[in-house]
């Protein structure tokens, strides 16, 4: 069934159960938390964000990650960056893989937007006591 067939909680279903293989249901307390606050903008958040596009076939989870890691990144968008940090992770990224997209970006985004990433980067791992195997 295509996303344009789908009723509004078929779509927010979705949506929630590609969350949860993304995050796991502890990953998702950051989108409850919204939609305890902002009820439209969570189920806008979970039905477009993860049931619209982060469910479509082309994509894999992974690739999606490393797409979205990389916008945030050039954004400076570190307030959320970290729970896609996670996320990223969670769907095969390897630590080494993130830390290239931050000096990747470094060359296109600058690398103040890069280091504000790497912080939050950082942080990920240190929380996760990821020890990192660099050549």
């Amino acid at each position: 069934m295509s996303h344009k067939e789908q009723t509004n909680e078929e779509r927010y279903r979705q949506g929630r159960e590609t969350l949860v293989k993304m995050v796991g249901e502890e990953g998702t307390r950051t989108i409850e938390g919204i939609r305890t606050f902002f009820p439209d903008f969570g189920d806008m958040l979970v039905s477009f964000g993860f049931g619209d596009l982060y469910s479509r076939k082309r994509l894999d989870l992974r690739q999606r990650e490393i797409i979205t890691l990389t916008s945030l990144i050039t954004q400076g968008a570190t307030d959320q960056l970290g729970f896609h940090v996670h996320a990223a992770l969670n769907v095969g990224l390897e630590p080494e893989d993130i830390l290239e997209i931050v000096m990747h970006c470094a060359g296109y985004a600058g690398f103040p937007k890069a280091c504000g990433a790497l912080n939050v980067v950082m942080a990920v791992f240190q929380e996760r006591s990821i020890e990192l195997k660099l050549d």
